[in-house]
C-alpha cells in the first residue's frame, strides 16, 4: 500500500503544479458543495446520503485496484475544486496522504468508529469494513455528519437519507443471515484476499484466503495447503477470488480439492452502471448470493 521513491516524487511535482495553475476558482457554475471520495464505492454511499443536494465524484475509476494507486494529473485536478475530501481510513489511501497537506478542502473517514480487526499477522486494521452491511452503516451515519458539517442548510435531510439508506443496508444483513441460517454444510468462506474479515465476523462465517490483501498477490506453498487442507477436511463446496485479483492460484485449489470455483466476487470496485454491481448496495447483495449459492451445493446433497 506503498508508493516507490519515484513515482511518489512524480506525483508531488505534478500536484504543484496543478495547484498553481488551478488556482482556487471553481471550474462550473454549479454552485453545489463538489464531494470527492477515494473511490468508487464510498462515492456511492455519499451518493446515497447527498441526494440532490451534493455533487458526488469518485477520484478512482470503475473497476481500478485501489490498493497502491497512483493518482493522474486529472485526479490531482479534482482535489483542487474539491469542497470535501471522503477517504476510508485505516491505512487505505496511504498511496495519497503524503501529498494531500496542501488542499484546503476538510477530510472526514468513513470507517471512523467501526469495530476494527487486525490484518491477519499484523497490528494495522483490515481496511474492507465497508464490506459488511452492519459497519456500512458507520459509513453512512459519517458521510451525513461530513456533509452536514459543510452543507448545515441540508442537514436534516442528509440524516434523512441516511436512516434511509441503514434501514436498507439492515435489511440486506438480515438476508444474509436467514439465508445461511438454512444451510447445513460448514459455513465457510475461502476466497483469495482476506478482503471479508468484517462480513464474515457479522455473518458468522468461518474465513479463509490466500493472502491477506491485494498488494501481496501469491500464497505461500505452506499456505495453500493449509487452505486446500481446510476446504477438504471441511468439504467447502465453493471457493472465491475478487474482481480485481488474478484467480490463477484459486483455480489450483478448486483443482486440488473438487471444490467449484464460484463467482467472481467485489470489493475495491463498483462497476459500470450496466454492470453486475454498479452501487454499494448490490455490490453487497452480489456477493452475498454468490456466498449463499456457492455453500448451499453441498446443503443439498
Amino acid at each position: 500500500m506503498s508508493f516507490k521513491g519515484a513515482g511518489m516524487g512524480r506525483i508531488a511535482a505534478l500536484l504543484v503544479v496543478v495547484l498553481g495553475v488551478s488556482g482556487c476558482a471553481r471550474i462550473d457554475d454549479d454552485p453545489r458543495p463538489r464531494i470527492i471520495a477515494s473511490f468508487t464505492v464510498l462515492a456511492d454511499i455519499a451518493s446515497r446520503v447527498a441526494g440532490d443536494h451534493a455533487r458526488v465524484e469518485s477520484l478512482t475509476k470503475y473497476g481500478a485496484e485501489i490498493h497502491g494507486y497512483e493518482p493522474t494529473p486529472g485526479d490531482l485536478r479534482k482535489f483542487v475544486h474539491a469542497d470535501l475530501l471522503l477517504v476510508n481510513g485505516l491505512g487505505l489511501e496511504a498511496w495519497f496522504e503524503r501529498f494531500l497537506a496542501d488542499i484546503e478542502a476538510p477530510r472526514a473517514a468513513l470507517s471512523d468508529g467501526v469495530r476494527t480487526i487486525p490484518i491477519t499477522g499484523t497490528h494495522h486494521p483490515n481496511p474492507h469494513a465497508w464490506m459488511s452491511p452492519q459497519e456500512s452503516m458507520t459509513y453512512t451515519d459519517n458521510a451525513a455528519r461530513a456533509l452536514s458539517g459543510i452543507d448545515p442548510a441540508h442537514a436534516a435531510d442528509y440524516r434523512a437519507n441516511a436512516a434511509k439508506y441503514r434501514a436498507e443496508l439492515r435489511r440486506i444483513g438480515d438476508d444474509l443471515d436467514r439465508r445461511l441460517g438454512r444451510i447445513s454444510a460448514t459455513r465457510a468462506l475461502v476466497s483469495c484476499e482476506g478482503a471479508f474479515s468484517y462480513l464474515t465476523r457479522d455473518a458468522s462465517l468461518h474465513e479463509r484466503f490466500l493472502w491477506p490483501v491485494n498488494t501481496e498477490k501469491q500464497a505461500t506453498p505452506q499456505h495453500m495447503t493449509s487452505v486446500i487442507d481446510f476446504v477438504n477436511d471441511h468439504r467447502i463446496p465453493a471457493v472465491y477470488c475478487e474482481s480485481t485479483t488474478n484467480d490463477a492460484q484459486m483455480r489450483q485449489v478448486a483443482r486440488a480439492t473438487g471444490a467449484r470455483l464460484g463467482d467472481t466476487l467485489y470489493v475495491d470496485s463498483l462497476s459500470l452502471p450496466d454492470g453486475p454491481v454498479p452501487t454499494h448496495a448490490a455490490l453487497l447483495r452480489h456477493d452475498a448470493d454468490a456466498i449463499v449459492n456457492g455453500l448451499a451445493e453441498r446443503s443439498h446433497e
